[in-house]
């Protein structure tokens, strides 16, 4: 009996790593830059810490768009993301949808941290101290938008795992922070769906941030099956602005924005429409 059971086991193992590979046989056909050290220039992400921070390891990353011109105006992705898990390492460097949606022309695309006061580094899980890590971001989309021509009507919040809940948890968490972003883009969990370890995680705390969000519109994806998020949406903000992607592939991973595949052609299409 023992025998047979483990045989079942090594079956469905074999068979779900096939199913991973055949939705996942595409090669990357983008590559993310490599955050240097440098003052910001077209076609480079670089590394940037605020004066506030300076012998801390508290920083983020920028990129402005190889046809970047000192004049004109660009859509701004801002990027949170996941938590440190298995082998994504929890860190901006391992941040991939603004780059996967740009293929790095015509968006500024900047990711941020979660401020870890404390410890004086960017946490590599949950949230660092909120409020330090909320003031961080408004103030740098701010510099972005004047210093760069980030266009202030044209910028999105975006993040994978733990930076997909931070889209509501951090985007939404007051007034002044909600009115930065035109649309959200949401991959593999959402905020309220569930408890995690840290407060307000709980779903009244998360159904009063999602009142901020107004008609924005969200792009929201997730691997396996997304009925569970379109039913707490439908119960809890049933008049939203959602567009939902169901994954055909398993894996916890935000690479699928590296491939030409119909799900990344989906998520730019609805990208460059939602700033119509």
């Amino acid at each position: 009996m023992m025998i047979k059971t483990i045989a079942v086991v090594l079956v469905l193992t074999l068979i779900h790593n096939l199913y991973a590979l055949e939705n996942d046989h595409t090669q990357n056909d983008l590559v993310i830059p490599k955050i240097i050290h440098q003052v910001p220039r077209h076609g480079k992400r670089v590394k940037i810490f605020h004066k506030k921070y300076l012998g801390t390891q508290i920083y983020h990353s920028l990129y402005l768009p190889s046809d970047w011109q000192k004049e004109k105006k660009y859509p701004v992705i801002v990027e949170y993301a996941g938590n440190k898990w298995r082998d994504y390492p929890g860190t901006i460097e391992g941040c991939k949808i603004g780059f996967g949606i740009s293929a790095g022309k015509g968006v500024i695309w900047l990711c941020l941290p979660y401020v870890d006061e404390k410890n004086k580094a960017n946490a590599a899980s949950w949230w660092g101290n909120i409020d330090a890590t909320v003031a961080y971001c408004k103030k740098t989309v701010n510099e972005v938008c004047v210093q760069y021509g980030g266009d202030p009507a044209q910028v999105f919040i975006a993040g994978f795992s733990r930076g997909s809940i931070a889209c509501n948890y951090i985007g939404l968490h007051d007034d002044e922070i909600a009115s930065l972003w035109k649309g959200f883009i949401c991959h593999s969990h959402y905020d309220g769906l569930r408890k995690w370890p840290y407060a307000e995680s709980d779903k009244a705390s998360a159904k009063s941030r999602l009142q901020r969000l107004a008609k924005r519109p969200q792009f929201i994806s997730q691997e396996k099956s997304i009925i569970k998020t379109k039913q707490y949406l439908k119960t809890n903000y049933p008049n939203g602005e959602f567009t939902f992607l169901e994954m055909s592939f398993p894996q916890h991973s935000d690479t699928w924005v590296l491939k030409d595949c119909p799900e990344r052609k989906e998520l730019r299409e609805w990208f460059w429409k939602t700033q119509k």
